[in-house]
């Protein structure tokens, strides 16, 4: 994870307390487009290395990912150690 990655997650903690619309900040902040700011933040969302840094914020994230995205397979191949008791994170 990058200095970017991590602003992206802080961003995401935060960015309902600016004033404007969150398209707006994301490319006055990142200069990114929408777009590609989502995909960026999905590809994040999967690093264990975010989950580790931000838990709360990427469990909840995901859970907003999957309910907006179900799985089609129903295979939940985004889970993460900590849904699926079958694996350790140690």
């Amino acid at each position: 994870m990058n200095d970017t990655d991590r602003a992206i997650l802080a961003f995401e903690s935060e960015w309902w307390r600016h004033t404007g619309t969150k398209e707006r900040l994301i490319e006055e902040r990142f200069g990114l487009s929408a777009t590609r700011y989502y995909q960026r933040l999905n590809r994040l969302l999967d690093e264990p290395e975010a989950l580790d840094q931000e838990p709360a914020l990427v469990t909840r994230l995901l859970r907003v990912r999957d309910r907006r995205f179900p799985d089609p397979a129903g295979t939940d191949a985004r889970r993460t150690a900590d849904e699926d008791p079958g694996t350790s994170r140690d």
